[in-house]
């Protein structure tokens, strides 16, 4: 009789591969995080109406937290290299969960510039859209645009998810609920990130998904094939350096290259045109022409529903398309739905109102991933970090133009002139993305010492 065949156990098979996980938690993360965004619009009237407030202090408040915001993003970017993503973002939603509790204490200005300014600001900052490009540029060699554009759709399903319940909790019982609850949203999905966030795809075995596996843990896409940027000291096997002296060396050789410098006038455009203008004052522009501020919220939640399909399209359209011609139309419809704005503005919705909604949603921040790509074609394995300084751009720009459109509002009593110099901006936006080289990445891309 033959010796019975032995049959070598085969490997067990992920069904779904982690990368997928991490995205999954990450995305969670970040609809916890975005509450705060949805809320200083629903928040500003019902603040005025207590403590009598002007639009322009409350604007300073909502101004520092986009600067910090802004600035704290390079170095969160670099803190999550050098002590990984998990704790980052740990620490970035107990910030958030902290800050929006102790607002229920403020009886003074100046203590909304703490809570609303430095602690949210410094939590939202750890957990801003380069939060998305690091998950993306870590765990995924393929299909990066889909996922930075699925991730960065997180803050929009936390306006959608937030915004109706922080506007009917203003109304009844009031905005001090309101502010409870955005700090709940953020502190319930601290226990998930601990448990299922992992730094690295090496931390469980894995390679990012789809790389090849002869190429190693961190190789990167075949679309960055060309990016000659140098590697980060925080990616060699060596020492790592301190997170913020990481993100000042990137700058510097950023600074060095004319598309960094577009980028970052871009997004700041972006920035003013969106987190600081629309949604910052567009309900209370809205409550000045007799609209209910409810009613506002729930035109700014479908923005939400719109800009989670915007912002997916536009990440596959990434994949496909020359990133900088999407920034270029993206940009200039923007403009011509800020150019009409103040005429659509009424006490009840019109069927024009809806079509802007839903066109300025889908362009919300459809811009983020062809900006990250752009970033990480031209800059290599410094792009995570570059990122993060356009970002902090960005959140300048909305600082900016949150503060100006408040100031606006108190010396004319309305909006109008904020509307039509966003509008014009975005022109700008739009020739400076169209004249970006295409063969940036081969010529700009140059080492520069550090």
């Amino acid at each position: 009789m033959s010796a019975p065949e032995t049959t070598l156990p085969r490997p067990p098979r992920r069904r779904v591969h982690p990368a997928w996980t991490v995205a999954a938690v990450a995305f969670l993360a970040l609809v916890g995080a975005a509450g705060f965004r949805a809320a200083p619009g629903v928040l500003m009237v019902p603040l005025q109406n207590e403590f009598g407030w002007s639009t322009t202090i409350l604007s300073a408040a909502v101004s520092i937290n986009l600067v910090l915001f802004g600035l704290t993003a390079p170095f969160a970017a670099a803190l999550m290299e050098r002590f990984g993503i998990r704790a980052v973002t740990s620490v970035a939603l107990v910030l958030i969960g902290a800050g929006s509790a102790l607002t229920v204490l403020v009886n003074q200005s100046w203590q909304l510039l703490l809570t609303w300014g430095l602690l949210i600001g410094l939590g939202t900052g750890s957990m801003a859209l380069v939060f998305a490009a690091t998950i993306a540029n870590t765990w995924f060699a393929r299909s990066r645009g889909l996922v930075t554009g699925i991730l960065t759709a997180g803050s929009a399903a936390g306006q959608l998810v937030f915004l109706p319940l922080i506007a009917a909790l203003a109304q009844d019982p009031g905005w001090r609920q309101a502010s409870l609850l955005i700090g709940a949203g953020a502190l319930a999905v601290v226990p998930l990130v601990l448990k299922f966030l992992k730094n690295s795809p090496a931390d469980v075995g894995a390679l990012p998904y789809g790389a090849e596996a002869g190429a190693g843990a961190g190789a990167p896409a075949a679309a960055d094939a060309d990016a000659v940027a140098p590697a980060p000291a925080g990616g060699s096997a060596g020492p790592r350096p301190n997170a913020a002296v990481r993100a000042l060396q990137v700058l510097k050789r950023a600074s060095r290259v004319r598309t960094f410098w577009a980028l970052v006038a871009g997004f700041a455009i972006c920035g003013a045109t969106t987190n600081g203008l629309i949604g910052t004052h567009f309900i209370p522009s809205a409550h000045d022409h007799g609209m209910a501020e409810t009613t506002a919220a729930g035109l700014l939640a479908v923005v939400g529903i719109f800009d989670i399909l915007g912002t997916i399209a536009s990440g596959w359209l990434t994949d496909r398309f020359n990133p900088r011609i999407l920034l270029a139309v993206y940009y200039q419809f923007r403009g011509i739905g800020l150019l009409v704005l103040p005429l659509l503005l009424s006490a009840t919705v019109q069927p024009s109102m809806i079509v802007f909604v839903v066109i300025y949603g889908l362009d919300w921040v459809a811009t983020v991933p062809p900006t990250a790509a752009i970033c990480r074609q031209v800059f290599g394995a410094d792009g995570s970090v570059v990122f993060g300084w356009v970002f902090a751009a960005h959140q300048l720009g909305a600082a900016a133009a949150a503060l100006a459109a408040g100031a606006i509002r108190d010396a004319t009593g309305q909006y109008n002139y904020a509307w039509f110099a966003a509008a014009a901006m975005c022109t700008v936006a739009a020739v400076i993305s169209a004249t970006i080289r295409k063969d940036t990445a081969r010529k700009e891309a140059v080492p520069v010492p550090a």
